[in-house]
């Protein structure tokens, strides 16, 4: 079995033409010679991703999905300008090549990264890396270092200071999001009201150090070193990154934290080895972060349900998708389970919080 994460054939309807990108790319990338072999990774849910392998190069190529998509969202250029800026700050981002917005060449605008060849944890910790719950702490321990490092990067510094807006950042998440899973509802779809009061009614005030919020931070956005597996070496998926609240990037998180004590629908939901002996639970990481970070955190209660209902937005925009007949990959049929599972959940936090 392959450690490293492993591309495989590409989905229908999702094909690249290889001498259209082959032609893009040798003129707009010195030295390349042959013609690329292209694959699909089958991770992700929101944009497309393709390996392009090169005689004596490798290139990931991301394009967005097709189909419906929210205003604002898979903005090619807006992510290849953080991979290329951001890199100074925070030196765990792939370095970004080329940027196309000629969508006559496949259809999309796409950019052109560098691969960072390395192990992604999906569901569960691979037996070959052998590891004990000692390991698997220390490593959950440093992702979350990773999470507070970025946190502290000076985004002035990074020459990205305008990419997004702190003030009124928690009410522009809350209102936004439920905006945008409005829009994509469906006949079969939660309408989240109890929840999107209360989000309203508990939210904070502006954080007052904002920062570099990645917006979906998770184990399987994050490359170890396939030599090091206690390393973490590349971070992923930068499309939905802003400034803003970094508490409100950490509930995104928590959101996707499935614990082992969790019931058995949740457990279905898990994309990460985050139930592995070892892993810190949902408070336990929160405490963790707020201890590297030299911050206190009086209740996770707001930030965990807002990233509740914000992954419940992103599921609902895929599914409408989905339902619509814009996209065929049957992963998604099953969302509208997800989110009305996602919704039961928030209700429960809500009913215990002291907020």
């Amino acid at each position: 079995m392959a450690l490293t994460d492993q591309s495989t054939r590409i989905r229908e309807g999702e094909e690249l033409d290889a001498a259209t990108i082959d032609s893009y790319l040798k003129a707009h990338i010195p030295g390349l010679t042959g013609t690329p072999r292209i694959s699909q990774f089958p991770g992700g849910a929101s944009n497309l991703t393709y390996l392009l392998e090169y005689p004596d190069k490798e290139f990931v190529l991301r394009r967005p999905p097709y189909g419906h998509k929210a205003k604002s969202a898979h903005d090619m250029g807006r992510e290849f300008r953080i991979l290329n800026q951001l890199n100074d700050g925070f030196p765990y981002c792939p370095k970004a090549y080329v940027h196309c917005t000629d969508e006559s060449v496949i259809g999309a605008e796409f950019y052109v990264m560098e691969r960072v060849n390395g192990i992604i944890l999906r569901s569960d910790i691979p037996a070959e890396l052998n590891f004990d719950a000692q390991k698997t702490r220390q490593l959950c321990m440093s992702f979350i270092d990773k999470l507070v490092e970025l946190h502290n990067v000076d985004y002035q510094a990074c020459g990205l200071g305008d990419l997004g807006k702190p003030e009124g950042y928690v009410q522009r998440q809350i209102s936004g999001w439920s905006d945008r899973y409005e829009k994509a509802l469906t006949p079969d779809a939660p309408l989240w009201e109890p929840v999107k009061a209360w989000l309203c009614d508990k939210m904070p005030a502006d954080h007052h150090k904002p920062a570099i919020v990645h917006n979906d931070y998770r184990f399987d956005n994050v490359i170890l070193d396939p030599n090091n597996p206690m390393q973490i070496i590349g971070v992923l998926d930068w499309e939905l990154t802003t400034i803003g609240d970094p508490l409100m990037d950490l509930g995104n998180t928590l959101a996707y934290w499935i614990e082992a004590n969790d019931c058995a629908p949740m457990q279905l939901m898990r994309r990460q080895p985050s139930n592995a002996p070892g892993m810190l639970t949902r408070q336990e990481f929160a405490d963790y972060y707020a201890e590297r970070a030299g911050i206190k955190i009086a209740s996770i209660d707001f930030y965990y349900t807002y990233g509740l209902f914000r992954l419940a937005g992103i599921v609902q925009q895929i599914y409408y998708r989905f339902y619509h007949g814009q996209t065929q990959d049957k992963r998604f049929a099953q969302f509208i389970q997800m989110n009305k599972l996602l919704e039961q959940m928030s209700l429960q936090v809500i009913n215990k919080s002291q907020l």
